[in-house]
């Protein structure tokens, strides 16, 4: 199967997730406090799995938004957003493959099991469509408060119409009752800050003190805009044309660099007009003023991430090589990320794992994978008769972390040849090789005579926090167990078969 050991710097953390989750919290009460004592707080990108932030500030935790909103559960409620017309054209939420009305009865599960209070769903951008009807009595069988929200002409340029009573006046009056309502939604488009600014609107004419923030993690606004976490933003968002910017009202107005993107920036004014317009001045001078992000503030090694943020790059650029080699993806996106790989002072080799995969496919002149532990070792996995090149790098990486000999075998050949064979000739699959969640099976039935087998089983968890490279597009379901294990992984833009269709 082949393996090869490489000694490398081990992995660096440099974020404290602590300090972030106390000042953000502390930072968000003094903004309630603020505006006299309410706050809607819109959210973007991930509450639950933030694994970009985790991957490119090392020692955030994934759920460190969901960690912080917990410190405050006493005072916070949820309200979800969700664009009628995405219910209606059945929107996918890609990385979980469940489309939107789906992912909003996930979140209220998600929110609710860990004690905080989901107040509401309202459905942005009505307009009788049946599938959100539909929607909106299933949510109301099961005891969620639904509330509609209308599409309001020229959205959002003409500001004298939004302010009325004929644009956000349209709207249903979302009931609110704690202090903190944090807006979310399934995904992009949603109309979150929408959802905010009619609140503000409603609550103004009913004499209630209520404000509007951003809850902010990138781009990191008091970094460099060069700075490689907020160039890996950048690579992450280049399917979206995002652009990292000098805040220019900030810099007018304080006289101070301020880093934002330029979606934010775009609609600053209207926004600015909107907020006059309910309460006479905006209370904010720019569009970083609007956001509520500490997590500058908790980065305690400055080399650390910046060396996790560039090794995030590369795997956008690969990702992105991969989108587009299977027709997902643009070649502009592709430059994009190659600009600012060059930027941050980084090529495609600047990830050994990518080197070593390469040197074994090379010699062997078949696939290979590469997998560099989270202590820096480097484990190679080669293609054979038996397995697979991923199975093979995953038996390797085991055996390492659980000290077995290599001439232990983990799973004899008398037990892959009968699953081969139920492959090929009883279910229609023409490879024969095990893909690594069969594999795994494999092993823990194994596991319960064999003391080796149940040694392998038991380092499972070790792989956390592994960087892995494949030279040809892994098998979904090999790239889906990597995911589960905790492992990053990336690929060289090839198919391993010359065929037009590629399934799993």
């Amino acid at each position: 199967m082949g393996r090869l050991e490489a000694r490398t710097a081990g992995l660096k953390e440099g974020f404290s997730n602590e300090t972030y989750i106390r000042l953000q919290s502390d930072k968000i009460r003094e903004r309630i406090d603020a505006f006299g004592g309410k706050l809607y707080m819109e959210f973007g990108g991930k509450l639950f799995d933030d694994y970009h932030a985790s991957r490119v500030l090392p020692g955030f935790r994934p759920d460190s938004k969901l960690q912080m909103l917990r410190a405050l559960r006493d005072e916070a409620e949820v309200v979800i957003a969700i664009n009628a017309a995405d219910i209606e054209n059945n929107k996918y939420r890609g990385d979980l493959g469940i489309p939107y009305d789906r992912e909003v009865l996930r979140l209220i599960d998600c929110f609710r099991s860990v004690g905080l209070y989901v107040g509401s769903v309202v459905l942005n951008r009505y307009m009788g469509q049946h599938a959100a009807d539909a929607f909106k009595k299933t949510l109301e069988d099961l005891g969620v408060k639904v509330y509609r929200h209308y599409p309001i002409a020229n959205y959002p340029a003409d500001v004298a119409h939004i302010v009325s009573e004929e644009g956000f006046g349209r709207n249903d009056y979302i009931e609110t009752t704690r202090s903190l309502v944090v807006v979310t939604a399934p995904g992009p488009g949603s109309g979150k800050m929408s959802t905010c600014l009619s609140q503000l609107y409603h609550e103004h004419k009913r004499g209630v003190a209520a404000g509007y923030a951003k809850f902010e993690t990138f781009p990191v606004w008091n970094l460099s805009l060069k700075h490689p976490v907020n160039l890996a933003y950048e690579a992450a968002t280049a399917d979206l044309a995002d652009v990292n910017m000098i805040d220019p009202y900030h810099l007018t107005a304080y006289g101070a660099t301020a880093v934002n993107y330029n979606r934010d920036i775009e609609i600053f004014r209207v926004l600015e007009a909107m907020m006059t317009r309910i309460f006479g001045t905006c209370p904010y001078k720019s569009p970083t003023d609007m956001g509520v992000n500490m997590a500058g503030f908790a980065i305690y090694d400055d080399d650390a991430v910046c060396d996790a943020a560039r090794q995030e790059i590369i795997r956008r650029y690969y990702k992105a090589l991969c989108a587009r080699c299977r027709s997902k993806a643009e070649t502009a996106e592709v430059q994009k990320i190659e600009l600012l790989m060059s930027e941050a002072g980084v090529s495609e080799t600047d990830r050994p794992v990518v080197t070593a995969a390469r040197g074994v496919a090379e010699c062997t002149g078949r696939p290979a994978v590469a997998i560099q532990l989270p202590d820096g070792h480097v484990i190679t996995g080669k293609t054979s008769d038996l397995l697979g090149a991923s199975s093979a790098a995953l038996l390797n990486a085991l055996k390492y972390l659980a000290n077995i000999p290599d001439e232990i075998k983990l799973i004899s050949p008398e037990v892959i040849e009968p699953i081969q064979h139920l492959k090929t000739e009883h279910l229609g699959s023409r490879n024969p090789h095990m893909h690594t969640d069969e594999l795994l099976l494999a092993l823990s039935i194994c596991a319960v005579t064999d003391e080796y087998a149940s040694r392998a089983m038991d380092e499972l968890t070790a792989l956390h926090g592994s960087e892995i490279h494949s030279t040809v597009i892994l098998a979904h379901a090999d790239d889906k167990l990597f995911g589960r294990l905790g492992a990053y992984v990336t690929c060289e833009p090839v198919f391993k078969e010359k065929t037009l269709y590629h399934g799993s």
